[in-house]
């Protein structure tokens, strides 16, 4: 039997990832006790203080024990924890420790959305995958350079460490770790009865591409504003160069270090993110689309945007246009 621990943070947290895990962990303590078998997991609340309170003291969590009383665990779950990462760590910070200590022991941690932050701060994460909510991804690409964020990622897996995407994605993780600790079996039951979607991957059809500026290269952000303001139509790096008076190499090293993207993949982004606007908005079709934003390679054009989205033109209209949801 798994011992799993459910981190109860001091400050605000998710209570939906609190109790949708444990919820979802004890529904397969459920199904192995009707099966005959010992439960699969020992799940415990273990937090810093006796009790938490959640949500401007609306709602109280009482941990079943504090982390000086935890041992040893097998598997360690952060949830989403809500303030700025510095407010959370402070706040947080007798958990660190303890955690650090835990993983080396052998433990495994999940961490869900933002609390990706919290977990980077500990030094856990440095040269290892994760995701978090796509809204967050430029903060933490500031913050955390040492960590390999792949924002389009529903979960990732490095080295015992699991973490989720944006909000209830972390139905997802929980998911994968019942299916890797008890099996497919298990786990398909566990999604249809909590009607889970078990193959979602990716959380890039969900995300909004607002341009990555929190920098202070007022050059780059000229240019991201040339961008943005001239979509529609064909954009080179030399053209965007000659713009700015800049060669083009010091235009894209510059670029790339302030962005997190190349020159091309932001002009492919902005110009997605307008089709992607148009798709949920209007009755055009893929072609009128595909000219709206400054494309004329219809196969260039699809297979970029579902490079970005993960879904094809006509599949994202149909997922999210308001006119065929109606």
């Amino acid at each position: 039997m798994r011992k799993i621990s459910i981190l109860i943070p001091e400050g605000a947290s998710s209570l939906s990832n609190i109790e949708g895990t444990y919820q979802m962990l004890s529904q397969v303590n459920d199904f192995c006790d009707n099966m005959g078998r010992p439960p699969a997991f020992e799940i415990n609340l273990v937090g810093l203080s006796k009790q938490s309170s959640q949500r401007n003291g609306l709602f109280t969590i009482k941990p079943d024990f504090l982390i000086d009383q935890v041992d040893r665990t097998d598997l360690i779950i952060i949830p989403a924890m809500f303030g700025t990462p510095e407010e959370v760590k402070e706040l947080n910070k007798g958990f660190i420790p303890w955690l650090v200590k835990q993983h080396k022991q052998g433990a495994e941690i999940a961490s869900y959305c933002i609390a990706t932050f919290f977990l980077a701060s500990t030094g856990l994460l440095n040269g290892k995958k994760c995701s978090t909510h796509w809204i967050h991804a430029n903060a933490f690409r500031s913050l955390f350079p040492d960590v390999n964020l792949v924002d389009d990622r529903i979960m990732t897996e490095t080295d015992g460490i699991y973490t989720s995407g944006g909000a209830y994605s972390f139905l997802n993780l929980v998911l994968y770790l019942v299916e890797k600790y008890t099996g497919r079996e298990m786990a398909v039951l566990i999604a249809k009865t909590f009607t889970i979607d078990i193959d979602r991957k990716s959380q890039s059809p969900f995300t909004i591409f607002k341009g990555q500026k929190l920098h202070q290269d007022d050059l780059i952000r000229k240019a991201q504003d040339f961008i943005e303001t001239n979509y529609q139509e064909k954009i080179s790096v030399d053209q965007l160069a000659t713009y700015l008076c800049m060669g083009r190499r010091n235009l894209e090293r510059r670029f790339l270090k302030a962005t997190s993207n190349t020159v091309a993949e932001y002009i492919q982004r902005v110009k997605m993110e307008a089709a992607k606007l148009s798709f949920e908005s209007s009755q055009e079709n893929v072609n009128e689309v595909m000219y709206k934003v400054g494309y004329n390679d219809n196969k260039a054009f699809r297979s970029t945007f579902k490079k970005i989205t993960g879904l094809s033109p006509v599949q994202y209209r149909n997922k999210f246009n308001r006119m065929i949801a109606v």
